[in-house]
């Protein structure tokens, strides 16, 4: 992992876990700091005079239990110990104290969302097997429902003498699934902490071809939720042509659905989403039997097909366009090399054996449907989708007829779950390395990449809404982005093995060598046969996402070195603390009114009146986070330095970070369980303004301002947002110390 804020270098293991926005500092950086902190003891005669003046006692407590968060209303902040008179209500947002939010608001919330989850209950999350397979293969298995109607709408141009050669481009490209899907194999193997096509290419072409990979899949994610919600929506109006006119309607609703599914975590929406893709696939099999059992009737004679008028002549151009089109059918192969992960133990052989079943599951169905539309003499027409057609022939218009369909249907509404799955963790990956906003790092309540999860919803329903909610529209679209993505991924798999070179690596090597050849003819075919149909949109939306991600890393690396140490330029700011505190100020017996001041400090228009205690809300040892301290401690008053950290271990390293430095400012360190930040830092000051009324509170808040507003958007918001969380607590100041960025 690149350097983040000066941070050390750190393994690819995965996606980034709740700490991930809380990097360590690097080598150099804690020389730096161990120098800061002897020019602090340097300035400073008696430095632990801070210590005593607290008014204070900084301890409030702990988080809750367990047990205590279970029998709790509702929230994931409960009550600290001694917090007086707060409600202890929880909130389930980030933003306000308990007694400052619609609870109707919070209700609804949490009916809908669920409870919120603690950091340590990631382990719970992952799947098993079975779960997993629906989960992340419904994308791939679904598409059996449009990939052999796409492959026969292009043959079917050429009369039936295209449609003679639907066997040979079915063979083709079941053997194309069968290569990609061995060469995901060895991917796994090679990769078991998860191996994307971003991973893979950037570790073994470079940082361009890895950012061409991400572009590719997210760019395929996008389109696999806008292709798989109109091909459910046209099974339905199949089935239902009264509802045509709904389409897009429709499926905005289903995406609005998946939306609020996925934010409930990836092992709640896979329990809600698994049992369709078991009937769908029940449903298939059950048809290609029944199908096929009817052409043994008729000793396999081919029933004849409707007279096909003749728009285009055979050639090795139609050939290779339908070849591409029935290939969309292998969209989602990757996503359980991406999302090893989220496997139970053991995380790599789990996630082979079920990528196995997924790959002999999608060859069976695609060779029965490709097999039994030839005995049926079906062929693709804008009334009704194939699968219908054939479902019509098998059973009638019966109650079996209706299982398919809705079987069907529900399929692809819910194969966009894939795209949910693994576009938030590429997207997390990405951010990670400082090519996207770090936003999307954060985990949500219920330990899903939330903000992933909305940016994917609103990018599909875009797509959707602006192409009609038509399949035949979007599909050119889609084959560019996934093979482009399948092609960097097995090319940079062939240098991994050529360079390894361990056990039975020329067999691994020639998997993923056949795996990337034939990826590359099917990305190269549908870029030229289908770029003036639709395909240039995918290519644009590439190279634009080259750029920005381009300049979102050139900004972060600006950034982080500016913010971070450097050993031969520690000095204090100016205007910071230069000598030992006046013996004569605020009373270093906490709890106690000074004289002249009021019983609940409510009449202090008398500077001699006001009791100051300041708070520093620092989340990394930076130059900003140090220039705040050094300002706090130039105001000559007590402070207190408060840090929130979401794991134990963060916790710790932060710790240990502050007694390096010297330990020159009393630290409090609140434990958050649930990835919050906003809301643990109210909690805590309206708790110590509960405990001392009197007390002015002066909140110092570090705030990096950027140069450009744009790039204002690439950092944390936690300033301006704890800004209008405390405004309405009384006795409370709120000043920021700017960092401006060169």
């Amino acid at each position: 992992m690149r350097d983040t804020q000066g941070s050390q270098p750190a393994e690819q293991t995965g996606p980034p876990g709740p700490s991930a926005q809380s990097p360590g500092l690097g080598a150099e950086q804690l020389r730096a700091l161990r120098r800061l902190g002897r020019e602090w003891g340097r300035v400073s005669a008696a430095p632990t005079v801070w210590h005593r003046a607290l008014p204070v006692d900084p301890d409030l407590g702990r988080f809750p239990s367990p047990a205590e968060i279970q029998s709790a209303r509702f929230g994931r902040l409960v009550e600290i110990s001694r917090l007086g008179s707060t409600s202890g209500e929880g909130t389930d947002t980030d933003e306000l104290p308990p007694g400052r939010l619609d609870r109707t608001g919070v209700r609804a919330r949490r009916v809908l969302l669920g409870a919120a989850l603690k950091s340590s209950a990631v382990v719970t999350e992952r799947m098993r097997k079975l779960l997993a397979l629906p989960v992340l293969s419904a994308d791939a298995l679904s598409s059996v429902a449009y990939g052999p109607e796409a492959m026969l709408a292009v043959l079917v141009l050429a009369g039936s003498a295209g449609l003679a050669y639907s066997f040979p481009v079915a063979g083709a490209i079941v053997f194309l699934m069968l290569a990609v899907g061995l060469s995901y194999r060895q991917t796994i193997r090679a990769y078991p902490h998860g191996g994307g096509s971003y991973i893979v290419a950037s570790d073994n072409l470079g940082r361009v071809p890895g950012l061409v990979a991400a572009a590719g899949l997210m760019t395929d994610y996008v389109l696999t939720v806008a292709v798989s919600i109109a091909s459910g929506v046209a099974a339905i109006t199949s089935a239902i042509p009264s509802v045509a006119s709904a389409t897009v309607p429709i499926g905005v609703g289903v995406i609005v659905l998946l939306l609020a599914g996925n934010l409930r975590g990836v092992r709640q929406a896979g329990t809600l989403f698994a049992a369709p893709t078991y009937v769908f696939i029940t449903a298939m099999f059950a048809l290609v039997v029944f199908g096929l059992a009817d052409a043994a009737d008729r000793g396999f004679e081919p029933r004849p097909t409707p007279t096909l008028p003749v728009a285009e002549s055979v050639g090795l151009l139609l050939i290779m366009r339908a070849f591409s089109s029935g290939a969309t059918a292998m969209t989602g192969i990757e996503a359980i090399s991406n999302a090893v992960p989220a496997f139970k133990p053991v995380e790599w052989r789990n996630a082979r054996t079920t990528l196995t079943w997924m790959v002999g599951l999608l060859i069976s169905m695609f060779a029965g449907i490709v097999v039994l539309t030839h005995f049926a003499g079906v062929v693709p027409n804008a009334q009704e989708t194939v699968l219908s057609q054939l479902a019509h022939l098998s059973f009638g218009s019966g109650w079996m007829y209706v299982v398919v369909q809705a079987a069907t249907a529900a399929v692809l509404i819910l194969a966009a779950n894939t795209a949910y799955n693994d576009f938030p963790r590429v997207l997390s990956l990405l951010a990670r390395d400082e090519y996207a906003p770090r936003v999307f790092l954060r985990l949500g309540d219920r330990l899903a990449y939330s903000n992933g999860i909305i940016l994917l919803s609103l990018a599909a329903a875009l797509v959707f809404v602006a192409f009609d909610g038509l399949t035949s529209a979007l599909i050119p679209l889609y084959a560019v982005g996934v093979f482009l993505a399948f092609t960097l991924s097995q090319a940079g798999m062939v240098v991994h093995w050529w360079y390894l070179r361990n056990s039975h690596w020329r067999k691994s090597l020639l998997f993923n060598a056949v795996g990337c050849l034939l990826s590359a003819l099917v990305f190269v075919t549908a870029g030229i046969s289908k770029f003036t149909s639709g395909a240039w949109v995918a290519v644009v939306a590439v190279g634009l996402f080259l750029i920005v991600t381009l300049r979102i890393q050139r900004h972060y690396q600006a950034a982080r070195a500016a913010l971070r140490l450097h050993p031969h330029t520690v000095e204090l700011p100016r205007g910071a603390a230069a000598g030992p505190l006046p013996s004569k100020g605020p009373s270093t017996r906490g709890g106690q009114d000074e004289p002249g001041s009021t019983e609940n400090g409510e009449d202090q228009s008398i500077p001699e009146e006001i009791r100051h205690l300041s708070i520093v809300a620092v989340s990394t040892l930076d130059l900003a986070g140090m220039r705040a301290l050094a300002y706090a401690a130039s105001l000559q008053q007590p402070v207190l330095a408060l840090h929130i950290s979401v794991t134990e271990e963060e916790a710790q390293r932060f710790r240990d970070y502050w007694t390096l430095w010297g330990n020159h400012l009393p630290l409090e360190i609140v434990l958050s369980p649930y990835r919050a930040t906003v809301a643990p830092l109210v909690h805590y000051i309206e708790a110590l303004h509960h405990q001392h009324p009197d007390l002015t509170l002066t909140v110092i808040l570090p705030e990096i301002v950027a140069r450009h507003r744009r790039h204002q958007l690439l950092h944390s918001r936690t300033a301006a947002r704890l800004r209008r969380a405390l405004r309405p607590l009384p006795k409370i100041v709120i000043t920021s110390v700017p960092f401006h960025l060169p």
